[in-house]
């Protein structure tokens, strides 16, 4: 996600500095060559050691006459975006003041001057972040187009966000912003039909692919809804739904505005009549009537004929071709923009095989689920108007 991108990251003193190392190679995992930036504060909590090893690279700890903020953040300088993580009350405020006497806000100051992207973590205690003085300059920042990800307020804290959710910001902030303004619906992961109160129907869809999707067409500028029966999402509106039922409602709620659908679910294809009570065990058979689940994309497709529409297919048996034949039978069918095909046995790992089937072509793609996602992305901002 960030394969060549290089990562200026300011540690300001917060204690979530403790999280920076981390940080530092969660960033260089998704491809990015980081480079640390420190106050002094930043060095009583964490040595600069640990960021040279987490970052294989030297630390900034002070600006001398090499002008270290220039070369890291000037109009021809090193970095693609600076990454201020965690950053301070302190900090924050003279940030939006242009107060240059730490080496973070001096590099701070050039990256606004030079339009380098950055990304603010903040961190603080909550009463603290919801000082006037502090509001006012985050709102200062903002209007300059600095980028922000939100702490999360537990414990009367304003605690530094997760690390992934700010790597979706710094990815955001340097990828060609391809899906700008478009609102983009991806289902995702695995629903589930209640037998009794204790008993279900599912299967075995982690919603790893669907989430790789979301997060690359988020990381290309999209505004994007997750309807999932999974975790909540920083930089996403999430519908948590549970049934086929369920998913097919919340899609439709959000289809009217919606400028694409991505329907990367495994939707159960039967369900079954609720019984009221625990069905008791101990039986030596049990008969279960299932009745067939309305087709999602069929369903949107009839009431959004217009709506760019992606779908997956995933088949348990077969070769390359006959996987291919049975997704192109769905994209002529339902009228898809095109057709991710895979076999069922890619469910829950890491690592993924799909094929792409265009109306006119196909194209393999093998590695990772983050790399399926950003293929799926990268073709959908190619066939949206």
């Amino acid at each position: 996600m960030l394969a060549g991108v290089n990562v200026a990251l300011g540690v300001t003193g917060s204690i979530a500095a403790v999280k920076t190392v981390e940080l530092a190679h969660e960033l260089r995992r998704e491809g990015a060559t980081v480079r640390a930036v420190t106050t002094s504060a930043a060095e009583s909590i964490i040595h600069p050691w640990a960021l040279e090893f987490a970052t294989d690279n030297p630390v900034v700890t002070e600006i001398t006459g090499s002008i270290e903020h220039v070369e890291l953040c000037g109009r021809d300088g090193w970095a693609d975006v600076l990454l201020i993580a965690p950053a301070t009350a302190n900090t924050v405020g003279k940030m939006a003041a242009a107060i240059d006497d730490t080496p973070v806000t001096t590099t701070a100051t050039t990256a606004l001057g030079a339009d380098v992207p950055t990304v603010v973590v903040p961190a603080m205690h909550e009463p603290m972040y919801d000082h006037p003085g502090v509001l006012d300059a985050l709102d200062q920042l903002e209007s300059w187009s600095v980028d922000f990800v939100d702490p999360r307020i537990e414990e009367g804290k304003a605690k530094i966000a997760a690390e992934r959710d700010i790597v979706t910001e710094v990815a955001r902030a340097t990828t060609e912003q391809s899906l700008a303004g478009e609102h983009v619906v991806v289902t995702s992961g695995a629903t589930t039909e209640s037998v009794d109160p204790i008993r279900t129907l599912s299967n075995r869809a982690s919603g790893r692919t669907g989430r790789a999707v979301a997060r690359a067409c988020y990381a290309r500028g999209a505004d994007v809804t997750v309807v999932h029966d999974g975790p909540d999402i920083a930089w996403a509106t999430v519908e948590q739904v549970e049934s086929a039922a369920e998913m097919l409602a919340a899609v439709q709620a959000h289809a009217d505005d919606a400028d694409a659908l991505v329907s990367a679910a495994a939707i159960s294809d039967y369900t079954v009549e609720q019984s009221p009570e625990k069905i008791r065990s101990g039986k030596d058979s049990l008969t279960l009537d299932l009745e067939s689940t309305p087709k999602l994309i069929d369903t949107v497709r009839d009431e959004h004929p217009d709506l760019p529409i992606v779908g997956f297919k995933a088949e348990a048996e077969g070769d390359e071709a006959d996987i291919v034949e049975q997704a192109r039978d769905i994209l002529d069918r339902v009228g898809l923009a095109f057709v991710i095909a895979n076999r069922a046995n890619v469910m829950g790992e890491d690592e993924t095989e799909a094929v792409i089937v265009r109306p006119e072509s196909t194209e393999r793609v093998v590695g990772t689920k983050t790399h399926l996602g950003e293929a799926v992305a990268d073709e959908l901002a190619s066939v949206l108007p």
